[in-house]
């Protein structure tokens, strides 16, 4: 199952989204400039292969819903979210409100 729906933090818009697979679930949090993700979140490839596309984005590890992956420090982040001030053990809402 898929489902996507709005967030709302701090009057900005956010895309939830949720995929259930077998014996896991994808978490995506974003916007049009990053997002954050659950740990299938592959932060090493986007900071080395694809670094060129300057992707802003974060990982959360051990989140199982949106609103855990909203309340849950980041545990590794892209090279391009350092930039604008997302480091390591930014919580996932705080690190949304960045990318604004």
């Amino acid at each position: 199952m898929v489902s996507i729906e709005p967030v709302m933090i701090d009057g900005h818009m956010f895309i939830a989204s949720t995929v259930r697979l077998p014996k896991t679930t994808l978490l995506t949090l974003s916007n049009d400039r990053g997002y954050i993700m659950c740990g299938a979140l592959d932060v090493g490839l986007l900071n080395s292969k694809l670094k060129d596309r300057g992707i802003i984005a974060g990982r959360a590890i051990g989140v199982r819903t949106i609103d855990q992956l909203l309340d849950a420090p980041l545990e590794s982040v892209t090279f391009a979210a350092r930039e604008i001030g997302i480091t390591p053990g930014t919580i996932g809402r705080e690190a949304l409100l960045k990318m604004i």
